[in-house]
């Protein structure tokens, strides 16, 4: 058994999928899938799936997976320990955001960079739900989500934004006449809004849920620019950041949405007991040194 074995296996069940497994380990496809089949021999029976279009565990995988996870975890704190004494600092750093936010994370992983070239740094994009899964399972050090008024258990926060959540409509809308409106008055309105597993969309079915009812969603986009043209073009009332819906103006109009008053925080996010490694802990200690807002 050999430990890129184990991390080929890991990395195919995050992914769910051979062909991102093996672009992300930056090994051909073919390698991957034969080192997986020498292990599952080795084992003498099948960890994964193959059936389906994604790939998932077989019972004997679901038990192994947690083991393979700490062998390679233990065998990264052996490194990081040589590493620490002898006062060198590399590695590798992953990052994960949502698509759209105002935080300088290009100015942060660059000045990241300029003090730790030895670190490697990863980047990737993703739903709320999915960076908080992959910030608890190790794929992420940290990462940035948006939240509502309670974060994530387990999770620390760093808040970079705090702001109103609204319903933007084109000018010739019937509620552009209107400064604030209540929740309930878009009760069965088509609302048109980011995807579930999004924050903005939790904060929405969270407030409508609470009220008795479930938003009509009449079409949904994962790009809030996206939100704002559809709306724009009179298609329903965008659910958007107050700030983002602002910067829009003259081809929307915010309108508040009180009561309740629906709000969305954006935060710096890492795991409450710290990523395992010195690289990771000293790119959220620059974070909460280098980026705005009000944090805590």
């Amino acid at each position: 058994m050999e430990l890129r074995q184990l991390e080929y296996f890991v990395t195919v069940v995050e992914e769910r999928n051979f062909t991102r497994a093996a672009e992300r380990v930056r090994v051909a496809q073919p390698g991957v899938s034969a080192q997986i089949r020498k292990l599952e021999r080795e084992l003498g029976q099948e960890l994964l799936d193959r059936s389906a279009r994604s790939v998932t565990l077989t019972e004997v995988g679901a038990a192994f997976l947690p083991h393979a996870r700490a062998a390679l975890a233990a065998v990264e704190r052996a490194r990081l320990v040589v590493d620490e004494m002898a006062g060198l600092l590399r590695g590798r750093v992953a990052v994960g955001t949502v698509t759209s936010h105002n935080a300088d994370l290009p100015g942060l992983l660059a000045g990241f960079h300029q003090e730790h070239p030895a670190v490697e740094i990863t980047l990737a994009e993703d739903t709320t739900d999915r960076l908080v899964d992959g910030l608890r399972s190790g794929r992420f050090d940290a990462v940035i989500i948006s939240v509502g008024r309670d974060g994530p258990a387990g999770v620390s926060l760093h808040v970079l934004e705090d702001q109103a959540i609204v319903a933007a409509v084109a000018p010739g809308h019937e509620l552009a006449v209107q400064p604030v409106v209540s929740l309930e008055t878009l009760r069965d309105r088509p609302l048109i809004s980011l995807p579930r597993g999004t924050g903005l969309r939790a904060r929405l079915d969270e407030a409508c849920a609470a009220a008795g009812f479930r938003p009509r969603i009449a079409l949904e986009a994962g790009d809030p620019g996206t939100l704002a043209e559809l709306a724009a073009h009179g298609l329903g009332a965008a659910i958007l950041p107050g700030e983002f819906a602002a910067s829009r103006a003259p081809e929307l109009v915010p309108v508040a949405i009180d009561p309740p008053a629906l709000r969305g925080r954006l935060a710096f996010a890492w795991r409450t007991d710290g990523p395992i490694s010195p690289a990771g802990r000293a790119l959220i200690a620059r974070a909460r040194r280098v980026l705005g807002g009000p944090g805590r």
